[in-house]
C-alpha cells in the first residue's frame, strides 16, 4: 500500500478550495470518491478568489505582485476519485497545478476567466471557509 501524502501513479494530491472541504455542502463526494484528508494548507501568495454568486469559489493565479495565500485542503485519492469529484464541479471550474505555500505543487481547482466576470472578489477573506462564515453564506 502506498503512501497516501505522496503522489504515486495511484494516488494523486488534490487541493480543494470550496464546498468541498471539510464540514462544507460537499463534503460527503470526497467520501464518496474515497478521498483522504491529508492537511490544511495555503496556496503560495499567487492567487485571487472570487465569489460566483455565492454557491462557490473561483480561483485563478493572478499577476506577478496582486495575488495572496488562499487557504485550501490537501487530499489524497485515486485517479478514479479525482474524475469522479471533477465530475461534480461546476461548469467552468478545472483542473490544473497550484503552488503551496511550501512549494509543492499539487492539483487543485481552478476557475476559468469566463466565470469570474462580474463576481465578487473575495480574495481579502483569505479563503472560502472565512468568507462564508463572515458572510453568512451557505458553504
Amino acid at each position: 500500500m502506498s503512501d497516501p501524502t505522496t503522489p504515486t501513479d495511484d494516488h494523486i494530491l488534490l487541493a480543494v478550495n470550496g464546498g468541498l472541504m471539510r464540514g462544507l455542502g460537499a463534503t460527503e463526494r470526497m467520501a464518496e470518491a474515497g478521498a483522504t484528508f491529508i492537511r490544511e494548507s495555503s496556496t503560495a501568495p499567487t492567487y485571487r478568489m472570487w465569489s460566483v454568486d455565492d454557491r462557490f469559489p473561483a480561483m485563478l493565479r493572478a499577476d506577478a505582485g496582486s495575488g495572496s495565500s488562499i487557504d485550501v485542503e490537501v487530499w489524497s485519492l485515486t485517479p478514479a476519485g479525482l474524475i469522479r469529484i471533477y465530475d461534480g464541479e461546476p461548469g467552468g471550474l478545472l483542473l490544473g497545478w497550484i503552488f503551496l505555500e511550501d512549494g509543492t505543487r499539487v492539483l487543485g481547482v481552478l476557475a476559468e476567466h469566463a466565470v469570474i466576470e462580474g463576481q465578487r472578489e473575495i480574495t481579502g477573506w483569505g479563503g472560502w471557509r472565512p468568507y462564508i462564515e463572515a458572510e453568512g453564506v451557505a458553504g
